[in-house]
This record gives C-alpha cells, sequence and structure tokens, in this order.
C-alpha cells in the first residue's frame, strides 16, 4: 500500500565553510502505517552537536510511532475519537526519546576540550548541554483511516488527498535566529508544536522538508505546484530517485545554499488510480502560473 523516499543534501554554504551537513531525513512504511521525517540541526555556535542532535529526532520519532501502533487494533480505535490528547502524548515521547538520547550521547561522549575552545568558561557553562544538540523536527504519519502531522520550528509538510490538491495543513514558519525558533532543546519544547489530523480524506502523498527546500522558491505558490509535479512523478520510483535528488542538490548549491531535505511518503494504489487527476493539476498550475506572470507583467507595464 505505502511507499516513500527520503534524501538529506549539504548546502553550498556548509561546504564552504567547512561545516558537516545538519539535516537529518528518513520514511518507513509497514503493512498499516507510513511515517516521513525531517529534521534540521541548528548549527550555530552553541548547538555545536545538532547535526547529531537532528538524528536523534528522526530516530526517536520513528521509534515513538512504532510503539503508539504496537497495539494496532486500539491506537486505530482511540485515535480518531481522542486524537488531540494522543497527538499531545506523541509529541511529548518524541521529546522524552530525544532528550533520553541526547543524555546517553552526552554520557558516553562528553564535551571535548575542542568544542568547549570556542567559548569562554562562562559562556560554556552557561549552555544547557540538550541546547548542544538543538534541532527542528518535521513529521507525518499516515494510518489506514486517517493523517496527522507534528511539528516544531520551521520547515513544511505538504500533503495531497483525494482532490489532487497540494496543501500546506500546518502553517509555514519563518526561519528565525536559532536561539529564538521553537526547537527541540527548549526546556518547553512539549508546548512548542504545531499539529494537523485528518480522517475524512484519502490521502494520496505527503511531503516533509526543511526550510531550505521551501526558501529556495520564489513563491507559496510554486512550491505547491512543485510537489504537485513530484507527486505525478512518483509513480516510477527508481526514476523519480534519481530526477529529485538531483534537484535537491541543485537547489542546495544554487538557491539558498542551504542543507535540504525531503522526506515522503505515498499510497501506491491511490496514486494510480488518481493519476489522472493529478496529471490534470499538473496542467491547471501551469495555466495559473502563466496567469500570474503575465499578470505581474502588466502591473510592471503599468507603473513603468
Amino acid at each position: 500500500m505505502f511507499n516513500g523516499f527520503s534524501h538529506s543534501v549539504m548546502g553550498a554554504s556548509h561546504e564552504k565553510t567547512g561545516l558537516v551537513c545538519q539535516d537529518s531525513s528518513a520514511y518507513k512504511v509497514c503493512d498499516d502505517y507510513a511515517v516521513c521525517v525531517v529534521a534540521d540541526g541548528h548549527g550555530s555556535k552553541k548547538h555545536f552537536r545538532s547535526n547529531i542532535g537532528s538524528k536523534f529526532a528522526v530516530e526517536a520519532t520513528i521509534s515513538t510511532i512504532d510503539r503508539f501502533y504496537a497495539d494496532k487494533k486500539s491506537f486505530e480505535e482511540s485515535f480518531p475519537k481522542n486524537h488531540r490528547m494522543i497527538i499531545k502524548n506523541i509529541q511529548k515521547q518524541i521529546i522524552s526519546d530525544w532528550n533520553r538520547l541526547v543524555e546517553e550521547h552526552i554520557k558516553n561522549n562528553p564535551v571535548t576540550e575542542e568544542e568547549k575552545s570556542k567559548f569562554t568558561e562562562e559562556e560554556f557553562e552557561a549552555i544547557p548541554p540538550e541546547s548542544y544538540y538543538g534541532t527542528t523536527l518535521i513529521v507525518g504519519v499516515a494510518g489506514k483511516k486517517f493523517t496527522f502531522g507534528v511539528q516544531i520550528g520551521d520547515g513544511t509538510l505538504v500533503a495531497i488527498f483525494d482532490d489532487g490538491k497540494a496543501v500546506m495543513p500546518m502553517e509555514y514558519n519563518e526561519a528565525a535566529p536559532a536561539n529564538v525558533t521553537a526547537s527541540m532543546c527548549n526546556s518547553n519544547a512539549a508546548g512548542l508544536f504545531s499539529a494537523f489530523y485528518r480522517d475524512k480524506q484519502k490521502l494520496i502523498a505527503m511531503f516533509t522538508s526543511t526550510d531550505g527546500l521551501y526558501t529556495s522558491f520564489g513563491s507559496e505558490f510554486d512550491f505547491l505546484d512543485y510537489h504537485t509535479i513530484i507527486t505525478s512523478q512518483l509513480g516510477d520510483i527508481d526514476s523519480f530517485k534519481n530526477i529529485i535528488v538531483n534537484n535537491l542538490t541543485k537547489r542546495a548549491h544554487f538557491g539558498t545554499e542551504d542543507d535540504i531535505s525531503l522526506s515522503c511518503i505515498y499510497d501506491k494504489e491511490l496514486l494510480e488510480e488518481k493519476s489522472e487527476l493529478i496529471a490534470s493539476e499538473v496542467s491547471a498550475n501551469k495555466q495559473r502560473a502563466a496567469d500570474r506572470k503575465a499578470e505581474r507583467l502588466k502591473k510592471h507595464v503599468e507603473t513603468e
């Protein structure tokens, strides 16, 4: 039923400065559910282990969803009636698991003198250990009876349901400096999540991405159109992988030069059933894009 894909690309700015890729991404597909997840480590001075923190966020998310689905029958029966409470519990569990992984890592890998050397003693003592690993997180989960997502920090989730429209069911959060953006490392992290839940529409495809992808586009219209186009290409997943890796690499080097991660899950049978609808949406989006361009040119001429 489900299939998926994920990939992370290092941005040109990180290559120039010698930083490692701060992004992590993964997907998991089972008979009954699928998960797509990306995380973007902050990468600034005090978050010097954020590349590890983003990997822990992805790992904590998948293990948490697995545990909630361990009793599939009970979970699927209770979730529609109590989804707000259960989603909050999922958020709390992800944060708890992430903190456990961080604590274990610090215990087994104490901060080195080289890591400390970038700070004065007072500066270093003021940094909470979990901040070393600060990261954002965007998660999409598809089940047989419902779809939901959670997010902390910037980045995007795009869903295409059975009406063929690409939508962002959670409002896009503008990127902010790492010391003020919502983060897994915040002491009140569990209360900083955004979330959505749908059970009236069937999901064709869902995508999570770090903010480097969104900011490589000129507008939200173009960003959503992009997801409709790549959804139309998912039918041939092997060809799609080559196309999307090349595209993400170009955007990470000639767009915002930031790291980019994209993870997707999709319903293979529903995608095939709705292939003509998706194709018609691609055509309609091209026409709307042409109309917007013509309108911009008209306004430009009128102001001269």
